[in-house]
This record gives C-alpha cells, structure tokens and sequence, in this order.
C-alpha cells in the first residue's frame, strides 16, 4: 500500500515536477521502481519479519529489546474503532497547539488543462498534504523493507523521506525508522539520536500519540544501547503505558505495557495481563489479513504467556 501511495502523490517534491505532457502520474521511473522495491511484502503493521528492539524489520536484538517494541509501528497503523482520542495526536492539556488534531486542509492536486502541469498545493505546517503524504510513503516503503532485511534500501528510503519533509511530523516518524533501522543493522548506539530527536519533538510539539510511541522507541534505543542504566528507559515507558491507558490509545498500549512488564519487574504480571487483554481487543477489531499475520507472527502475543 505504501508503494501504490508512493505512485499516486509521486516520488519528486517541489522543485522537481515535471509536466505531465502524456497523461502521465508524474511519478519517475526511479519513483515506480523505490515503490516496487518494498510493496512486494513485509507488510507494514504487525507484519513481523522482527519488531526485535523497536520495530518492524529488526532482526536482531535479544532479552528486552526483542520482547521489548513487539511492535512499536504496529501501533502507528491506526487505533481501535469507535474509541475517543485513539486516531490523531491531539494536544496535551494546556497546549496551544490546538490544531494538531485538526482535520488536514483540503489540498487538491489537479491538472492545469491548458499546459498538464501539477498545481501546487497548500501547505499545512503540520504536514498533512501531498509533501507529507510523500514522506510517510517513504517512510513506510522503508519499514517494509526493513521487514525483508533490506537495511540499504531501507536507508536510501529514509533518507529520501527526509528529503521530501523536514516539518515535524516528518521528523519524529522519521526518527521511529531512523532508531530501527540502527537497531537492525546492530548499531545500538546510533539508534539513540533518531529517537531522542523524536522524543524531544513530540513534547515540544504537544503531540500526545507521538509522544507515546516516541518514549516506547526511544526507551527501547537507550536499552539497547546500554546508556544511562535501566532507570530512564524505564521512566519512559512506564510513562507511556500510563498515557496510552489514560487517553485510549490502545494500539500502542499494548506495546508499551509488554515493554514495561519486562523493566518494572515488580509489576511485571499486571503490564502482560493488561497488554494481552488490549491486544485482544484491537486484533478483534482488525481485518482478516491482520489476524493472520498477528497470529502468524512471532513478535505479537496473540497467545497465553
């Protein structure tokens, strides 16, 4: 889905459009090929091929760093339905950035008739338009081939995706595939600055989903990387579990209680019987296809235990 994405918005951003003179998508050859290169499988979501140590495509890590993200992205794909405050960020109370869960501005992209070129379209500061959407395709074509152990291309991807976006929402989902793909590639300690970036990002934004998933990444990072002991990384995501109940995000819930069960050791059986219950009740909400891969996957505790 990603690469059909990536082919719909188009690969080349500002600057780079070309006139669509034969009815053409305005996507480039090398736009099709990026797009083909990671939509073959590795699925996005819960897809697995090894949340190991913060997300999809990480086929390394062991202890709580395996165990520990069990799939931070899964959560990014969207919460439970019909549940308040589980599919955009919105402020945190008392923030002024009231407009982070507002519906993105409309910014069609049309077809000038007379030469064929592509209007420019609106640009919204928190990058929910075409130059966002181009990033998150990116972003989400290198998680997926970080899935099939594709570390190169996930890179050049990543690095694309920063190419096409460099506002705020780009940058903290930027930083979750940034701190993956170090964690994939044993690079524990580089994995660190891409996670404290989106952190520091989220907070400062007062965007309170990001802030969530960015303490399950970076806590896993810092894990990972040995720094600073246990006792930050566990300040994290014991904060995020505590956020992610509090305001109904379920889909990251689960993944941060199964992170904290594995740090707080004192309540360590009431984060698992938490996070397997808030699993049970996104996946019965989920499509077949999810069911399957969930089930079929090794990161997800679908299972007792």
């Amino acid at each position: 889905m990603d690469g059909e994405a990536l082919l719909a918005v188009g690969l080349r951003g500002e600057g780079e459009r070309r006139t669509a003179t034969g009815g053409g998508s305005g996507v480039a050859g090398g736009g099709a090929a990026a797009a083909g290169s990671g939509s073959r499988g590795g699925g996005s979501g819960m897809a697995g091929g090894g949340l190991a140590a913060a997300g999809p495509g990480s086929r390394g890590g062991s202890g709580v760093a395996g165990n520990a993200s069990a799939a931070a992205r899964s959560g990014s794909r969207g919460a439970r339905p019909g549940r308040a405050g589980t599919g955009a960020d919105s402020p945190a109370p008392g923030s002024t950035s009231a407009t982070v869960d507002s519906p993105p501005a409309t910014a069609s992209v049309s077809a000038s008739a007379s030469q064929g070129s592509l209007v420019a379209p609106t640009e919204d500061p928190h990058g929910l338009d075409l130059q966002g959407a181009r990033a998150d395709a990116l972003l989400g074509l290198a998680a997926d081939n970080l899935a099939l152990g594709r570390i190169s291309a996930a890179r050049r991807l990543a690095v694309r995706a920063a190419q096409a976006d460099r506002r705020w929402r780009a940058t903290i989902r930027g930083g979750w595939v940034g701190a993956e793909i170090e964690l994939a590639d044993g690079q524990p300690q580089a994995a660190v600055a891409p996670a404290r970036l989106a952190y520091e990002t989220a907070v400062a934004r007062h965007a309170r989903r990001h802030i969530v998933k960015s303490g399950i990444v970076l806590a896993v990072a810092l894990l990972a990387a040995g720094q600073d002991g246990p006792d930050e990384a566990r300040e994290l995501v014991v904060a995020a579990a505590a956020d992610a109940e509090k305001y109904e995000l379920d889909s990251l819930s689960w993944v941060a209680d199964r992170v904290a069960a594995d740090l707080d050791h004192d309540r360590a059986e009431e984060y698992r019987f938490r996070s397997r219950q808030v699993l049970h009740a996104v996946l019965r909400h989920a499509d077949p296809c999810v069911m399957r891969i969930a089930h079929e996957s090794p990161w997800v505790p679908v299972g007792p235990g």
